[in-house]
């Protein structure tokens, strides 16, 4: 039995849940630099690879839909994948997930950093263009007021953010009416077109390529499953959180497709365009500024900013919660404490920041990288062991729906979950695939692996801990099928 200094509090609405999927996902920041990170790559075939991304989310996450309608969880795949597929694939699991909220923790710290700097620059206050000391100094400001906020309530925090972030989404998408309008119209600046052609493979580019922009896509999604980490605190979670993933899938698959196909136009689908469009300190916030007027860049890029802090909170949570469970099932009493007063795992959001700040510390030193270089680094490595994590929950949901003795779904609908899996393994292999050998590029396969072999061979030298965290899952009431 745990104690009762080891429960959360339920205490959130499906609006809350919501809250907290929609600020780990951070449309309007994610929307203005993740689309810059394949841009290299793939050219003007960035909208391309966040459609198939967003197609992949989509079929992945029929997967989680189901197995949130009969089970819930703090550690979300912990506790999914170790009911469908057994403890030690849980641990893996629940593992994996940790490192990716933990590593998706840096991202939105350097955003932070980086759209937070671009501000002070718009307001002429600095000129840093990113490549200094700036980004990361503001972005440690923030890490440190959002662990003063993720240690208290998460509910006022969840209401705040989803209002900010809601707002600046709306800004982002009138703007990009404005753009669109002008495109279309003929009047955009610098001779601006629209074309479609943004949905296809530029010549000279092998269409495997485009899978190299597709962990970008999968990059902006990540959070879509955040709801489930929140199934212990929220009021009916066998119903909210279901409704919470698929909304927010169907949202950001329109969102992102339609926003980035823009961006690109915007800059002008041309060699000219993409360079601009790379070396943008703020996507939405530079188009906002060159078709509509300073003060909607302004706007924007204030908005990301707080977005990319939003963003950082339901990281951090995610994580702390992860770790919390793990802790909890595994007897390791400094991760499983939950405050008195707050009711929330603070000890565990402590260590997720400390490892923010060492990660962070550690690329900078050992690669000399700039905060943008931080920002892809840790994205690629968090989304890399994401697809690991995603592939054992879908797989755990095949087995679970269709090969436990018990028809829970029609038996076509076995081809949704196989789809999305096929798509999670070709998108893995070909990033990993071949192994880069020198450059930063290594270290991002080389921390991947890693990290998920460190929770195998843990799994396998602790067969008495995974028992009893295989025994605490079973015996767990929130993982007790409902009919």
């Amino acid at each position: 039995m745990h104690g009762s200094d080891q429960k959360l509090s339920k205490s959130l609405n499906i609006w809350e849940v919501i809250g907290i999927s929609i600020a780990l996902m951070a449309p309007s920041m994610a929307a203005n630099i993740n689309p810059q990170g394949p841009a290299s790559v793939v050219g003007t075939a960035v909208p391309l690879a966040f459609l198939i991304a967003a197609i992949g989310v989509a079929l992945v996450s029929y997967g989680f839909i189901r197995l949130t309608q009969a089970f819930n969880h703090a550690g979300s795949v912990y506790g999914l994948v170790g009911k469908t597929l057994g403890p030690r694939t849980g641990v893996v699991a629940g593992w994996g997930l940790l490192g990716t909220y933990t590593f998706y923790s840096v991202v939105s710290t350097m955003a932070t950093g980086v759209f937070g700097t671009a501000l002070l620059d718009q307001l002429g206050l600095v000129s840093d263009a990113g490549d200094g000391i700036i980004p990361f100094i503001i972005g440690g400001l923030g890490l440190v007021a959002i662990v003063s906020l993720a240690v208290s309530s998460v509910k006022r925090g969840t209401r705040l953010l989803l209002i900010v972030e809601g707002a600046t989404v709306v800004l982002i998408l009138l703007t990009a009416l404005v753009v669109l309008f002008k495109l279309i119209t003929g009047t955009a600046p610098d001779g601006q077109t629209f074309t479609m052609s943004v949905f296809s493979v530029p010549e000279g580019l092998d269409t495997s390529t485009i899978f190299l922009g597709v962990v970008f896509g999968f990059l902006s999604f990540a959070g879509f499953e955040a709801a489930a980490t929140m199934g212990e605190e929220a009021n009916a979670p066998r119903r909210d959180i279901p409704k919470a993933i698929l909304g927010v899938v169907i949202f950001g698959g329109l969102y992102f497709t339609f926003v980035t196909a823009i961006e690109v136009m915007g800059f002008g689908a041309n060699s000219a365009g993409m360079e601009k469009f790379v070396g943008s300190g703020s996507l939405l916030g530079d188009l906002g500024s060159s078709y509509i007027g300073s003060w909607v860049g302004l706007l924007i890029t204030l908005g990301v900013t707080i977005s990319a802090m939003g963003c950082l909170l339901a990281c951090v949570v995610g994580a702390a919660r992860m770790l919390f469970a793990l802790g909890r099932d595994a007897d390791i009493a400094t991760f499983s404490k939950v405050s008195e007063k707050s009711k929330v795992p603070t000890t565990a959001v402590y260590w997720v920041a400390g490892a923010v700040v060492v990660f962070t510390v550690f690329w900078k030193l050992a690669f000399g990288a700039v905060a943008f270089d931080v920002f892809v680094g840790s994205g690629v490595i968090g989304t890399l062991i994401l697809l690991v994590v995603y592939g054992l929950a879908t797989i755990g949901a095949i087995k679970f729906l269709f090969f436990s003795g018990k028809q829970r779904a029609p038996k076509w609908e076995i081809v949704i979950p196989l789809l999305g899996l096929a798509m999670l393994v070709y998108t893995l292999f070909r990033n990993v695939w071949p192994l880069p050998t020198t450059g930063a590029g290594q270290a991002y396969d080389v921390i991947t692996i890693t990290w998920i072999l460190l929770a195998v061979i843990g799994v396998l030298v602790a067969p008495k801990t995974a028992k009893k965290m295989g025994d605490r899952i079973n015996a767990d009431e929130n993982l007790v099928e409902t009919s």
